[in-house]
């Protein structure tokens, strides 16, 4: 069954991102802690990482997206 991976928050200001890149493509085998997209706050670009391993089965978001804080970005089978 697959998982939903939330946009973290990644500071404490930020709400809204962009996505810049996706570094995994739908197929792809991660583990945790891979990065799965960059994203672009007001400040700085950061890598989102993977919470858990699995096989990515969904990309829910194109480049280019805003994405708010606690949004689904992609869709995780989980490998444990």
């Amino acid at each position: 069954m697959s998982e939903p991976v939330n946009l973290p928050r990644l500071g404490d200001t930020v709400d809204e991102v962009v996505v810049l890149d996706w570094l995994v493509s739908v197929g792809s085998q991660v583990s945790q802690g891979d990065p799965l997209v960059r994203v672009e706050t007001d400040k700085v670009e950061v890598d989102v990482e993977s919470p858990w391993s699995g096989v990515v089965e969904e990309i829910l978001v194109n480049i280019g997206d805003e994405v708010t804080t606690g949004s689904p970005i992609c869709l995780i089978r989980r490998i444990d």
